[in-house]
């Protein structure tokens, strides 16, 4: 079985990104001909709203699916809508999949035993009710609550990525937390690390007599924030067995500059989330021109102009082909 690093890795190389496009769909910020009620669902308004984000994420990855690697489907904005709005994941995630699209779940999901077991289960395998490549997840509860995750995503060719270095403002308040002269953060790095490191070796075993080539990540990776640059540097060298997925690019402040040291020196190892800065493009000054009738040209166009900056500005820039 590929390993979800393995695919993670082709799935860059093959698109020469590492732009991931977030599918965080605000309703309010939805375009307006979205939000009009429809006669297909009549005065039901949830089921409504849920048929308008599904169709809204939908087009977004039409557009952005011969542009960039994967999707990232914030849970959140689904969930809120009730039953109708996990019925419209479960769509968003089979459409993405058509398009050939790897899916990080962001859900942060976390707890123990076989509470974890079920979880993972509704994200993991062929019968998963809403089936990720890779899920987001919470280390607060220990190794216990993350080990039914690690296992469910290694039988089926998953990814987890574990949340060290978050890019919120407040995530300082316990992450930063001085723990036997160090940063919380940097205890959660280094679990991730071997996690990620007892993998590689696993899979290397053989590989130079079976004529493969030597894999360099693991399936666990760690979240950590375009707005710690810094901490971001930190990590990369503290972690060099997982990817890094990284958020706070764009409308959180994050540049191309500052999530260059999350990269390898083959401009691997990373990849990097925009969501509202990409989606609701049409919103942005900068592409007012395109006018609400063509959001989807916005959405376009502010994944090029990303694209475009990482690899100016990143090691990503080494993921063109010559």
């Amino acid at each position: 079985m590929i390993s979800f690093a393995q695919k993670l890795a082709a799935a860059v190389r093959e698109k020469q990104t590492p732009v991931v496009v977030g599918l965080d769909p605000r309703w309010e910020s939805l375009p307006e001909g979205l939000r009009q009620p429809s006669q297909a669902h009549g005065d039901n308004e949830p089921v409504q709203r849920a048929a308008a984000v599904a169709e809204f994420c939908r087009r977004v990855i039409d557009v952005v699916a011969p542009l960039v690697p994967a999707v990232k489907p914030q849970i959140a904005f689904f969930e809120q809508l009730g039953p109708p709005g996990l019925m419209a994941l479960g769509q968003v995630i089979a459409h993405a999949r058509k398009r050939e699209l790897l899916v990080i779940v962001d859900a942060k999901r976390n707890d123990i035993g076989s509470t974890a077991e079920a979880y993972a289960a509704a994200y993991f395998g062929p019968q998963a009710a809403w089936r990720a490549d890779a899920l987001t997840v919470s280390p607060y509860l220990g190794d216990d609550s993350l080990t039914p995750f690690v296992t469910a995503a290694e039988e089926h060719g998953g990814g987890v990525f574990v949340l060290v270095k978050t890019s919120n403002p407040g995530g300082g308040q316990f992450q930063d937390l001085s723990c036997e002269g160090r940063p919380l953060y940097r205890h959660v790095a280094e679990f991730v690390e071997r996690l990620a490191s007892d993998e590689v070796q696993a899979e290397n075993q053989g590989t130079e007599s079976d004529g493969y080539s030597e894999v360099e990540y693991g399936s666990v990776g760690a979240v950590v924030g375009a707005t710690y640059p810094e901490q971001l540097a930190e990590l990369r060298a503290g972690m060099p067995h997982a990817w890094l997925l990284i958020p706070g690019y764009g409308s959180q402040g994050g540049t191309a500059k500052d999530v260059a040291p999350g990269f390898d020196a083959q401009g691997l190892g990373a990849i990097v989330n925009n969501s509202r800065g990409i989606i609701f493009a049409h919103q942005r000054a900068e592409y007012a021109g395109f006018g609400p009738s063509r959001w989807q040209e916005a959405i376009e166009a502010a994944t090029r102009t990303m694209i475009a900056q990482l690899q100016a500005e990143t090691p990503a820039g080494k993921l063109v082909s010559h």
